[in-house]
């Protein structure tokens, strides 16, 4: 079995096992990652080394776009301070106590210690964004663990590029040099980003293709990445600051129709990517565990050790700052609620992973960087055990807090808009109606299809509908009847050659999308 044929294996695996962990209601991460390391761990698994370049260049950027652009700039004012306070404070925090821990525990040298710490220093966005949005988290939380995931994910990185720089330099560590390269690195990354974003907005202004909206979706994240570096500054966060920025336009640089395309292909890209990531860790982890010495035997109780100590880091971070910010609003009793889902919420995931890949194989001198198999084994342990540990038990943890909204709110907020776009839809309708701007049969239609709309709005908010929502009920029902007959006749005329694939294409995304409207009326 050759390297490509096993990791397309696996990509498919995880597609399979990301449907059923939706189906059963599992954490896909936390699946996903242990059935990787189990297949990794099988006799027949072939050996598989992939060049660092390749994750870092490759995987990284868009796995970190994706993120960034999901972030609400109207949500981030709002939480700014405690993100900032989490994405710096504690990742500092954190690479500092995990640093000082191996350092004591284990054979690395000072530089390779702290190099481990800035890996797993970040949390992974991909993952908290999946089970957050699984468990109904507040808005507020939410965005408040998304951005703080994406941020320490920029702020670790950068870290660890400085770090990486000192092991491979085999030179002793400067803490006034390191952070002068923190501050250059981080600062110069923010505004490639931001001069990347401004370029893409304008150029995507001026494209109707989706075809080349695609493309330059997709090529934004290698772009702001690659100019970045090249111009010795962080590509990651430029990409994250680019993220941020295209994300907070989106809705005004392209149309409806586009943004349906761009975002399912981005989707598929991420997945792959992510499955891709997971299938070279459990790959490479036997022969990275039978490549270490015997004076790592103990990696085990290290992974159990380091993790536990990122666990009560971020507790020891999180519930005092959360005490204070309570009592500066003025609140008489001390909540535990959000701090312990905060707290809870930080699992490691693809980022640390992927930045551990992309640990150089030689130093400066030509000579192997020491120690980069157990960096990369401790990393995954680290990753395998908080994902399976906190992703399983998370739900519980939001549980026993009742902080997640009941189904019923969001479901009556959805309608409540849903009513308020109908009725503004109808009046807009009416005064085009009454200056006689359209034919009135066409009129009808969609007075008809927003009268629809408004009545199931209405119907959600315990409303009175009006006396025909039986009949609008009924015209739905027959109108998914008619589809399904229109598909049929259209396979009929396809396979008697009667129309060419193109056309058949064409007429079933139309039916497609008329079917999609009626779903979503419904």
């Amino acid at each position: 079995m050759t390297d490509l044929t096993a990791v397309l294996l696996l990509v498919a695996l995880a597609t399979l096992v990301a449907t059923g962990a939706r189906r059963w209601s599992l954490p896909a991460p936390s699946v996903l990652v242990v059935v990787g390391v189990v297949i990794g761990a099988m006799p027949f698994t072939p050996d598989l080394h992939v060049p660092p370049q390749v994750i870092s260049v490759g995987v990284l950027p868009p796995l970190l776009y994706a993120s960034a652009e999901e972030i609400s700039l109207r949500d981030l004012r709002l939480v700014w301070r405690p993100v900032a306070v989490l994405a710096f404070g504690l990742v500092l925090a954190s690479a500092a106590a995990v640093g000082l821990l191996a350092g004591a525990l284990t054979p690395l040298t000072a530089p390779m210690a702290f190099v481990l710490g800035a890996v797993l220093a970040s949390t992974d966005p991909v993952a908290v964004t999946a089970l957050g949005r699984r468990l109904a988290l507040p808005p507020r939380i939410q965005v408040m663990v998304q951005a703080e995931s994406l941020f320490n994910d920029a702020t670790s990185l950068v870290l660890f590029k400085v770090a990486v720089g000192t092991a491979v330099a085999a030179g002793s560590f400067s803490l006034p040099r390191a952070a002068g390269e923190f501050v250059l690195l981080g600062g110069g990354g923010a505004v490639v980003g931001w001069l990347v974003a401004l370029v893409v907005a304008q150029i995507r202004k001026r494209t109707e293709d989706p075809v080349l909206e695609t493309v330059i979706a997709l090529v934004t994240p290698y772009a702001a990445y690659v100019l970045a570096e090249d111009a010795h500054t962080s590509g990651v966060t430029a990409v994250v600051v680019a993220g941020v920025t295209l994300g907070s336009m989106g809705n005004r640089l392209t149309g409806a129709r586009i943004r349906l395309q761009v975002h399912a292909v981005y989707q598929t890209v991420v997945f792959l990517l992510e499955s891709v990531v997971f299938a070279i860790i459990g790959l490479e982890l036997p022969s990275l565990i039978h490549g270490l010495g015997a004076d790592a035997e103990s990696w085990p109780l290290d992974v159990l050790a380091i993790a536990t100590l990122l666990i009560a880091t971020r507790m020891l971070w999180v519930f005092p700052m959360s005490a204070a910010m309570q009592r500066r609003r003025g609140a008489a009793v001390v909540s535990w609620r959000v701090p312990a889902v905060i707290s809870w919420a930080g699992t490691r995931g693809v980022m640390p992973l992927a930045a551990a890949l992309s640990i150089p194989l030689l130093a400066n001198d030509g000579q192997p960087l020491p120690h980069r198999s157990l960096v990369l084994v401790l990393t995954t342990g680290v990753v395998v055990l908080t994902l399976v540990l906190q992703g399983f038990t998370l739900a519980p943890v939001v549980r026993a807090s009742r902080i997640a909204l009941e189904p019923a709110a969001t479901a009556r907020e959805e309608a409540e808009a849903r009513d308020r776009l109908a009725r503004a839809g109808l009046a807009r309708l009416e005064q085009v109606a009454d200056v006689e701007a359209a034919p009135q049969v066409v009129v009808e239609q969609l007075r008809r299809s927003l009268q629809a709309r408004l009545d199931h709005a209405r119907a959600q908010l315990d409303e009175e509908p009006d006396a025909d929502s039986t009949l609008v009920a009924a015209h739905r029902e027959l109108r998914h009847e008619l589809i399904r007959a229109e598909a049929a006749e259209l396979a009929r005329l396809y396979e008697e050659r009667r129309i060419t694939d193109g056309t058949r294409r064409r007429l079933q995304r139309a039916l497609d999308l008329e079917e999609t409207g009626i779903v979503e009326e419904e």
